[in-house]
């Protein structure tokens, strides 16, 4: 497969693991429309080999370990310092699989206990 059919297919089935359908790139700007029409979010989607930095892999590490243990959702959240007098952008990462249970309804609170730790 090429790689623009690999973003293509990764944007797809993103789409369909969150309830969406993916828009085609013709005829639209970036950040006029989202890459993936949804009912509730504006979903913009990236596929790369570097998309992740080190300090976000560590992150996801370490919750998944935590997961394990406890039971609970494995979840990151991030912080970018923006500067004096500039309000922080603040995020909350979470595995795909996992958000799209929790807006269905299939994921709760207990769910890795039920299943004996994390499934990411």
């Amino acid at each position: 497969m090429s790689s623009r059919g690999t973003w293509k297919k990764s944007e797809r089935d993103a789409a369909e693991t969150l309830g969406g359908k993916r828009i085609p790139v013709t005829g639209r700007h970036s950040g006029d429309v989202p890459d993936i029409e949804h009912p509730i979010f504006a979903i913009e989607h990236k596929y790369g080999k570097r998309v992740i930095s080190a300090t976000i892999k560590k992150a996801l590490s370490q919750a998944r370990k935590a997961s394990e243990t406890t039971g609970k959702i494995p979840l990151v959240t991030i912080e970018q310092a923006e500067g004096q007098g500039r309000g922080n952008e603040r995020l909350a990462l979470i595995n795909i699989d996992d958000f799209a249970n929790l807006l269905t309804g299939q994921l709760h609170l207990g769910y890795y206990e039920d299943k004996g730790g994390s499934n990411v």
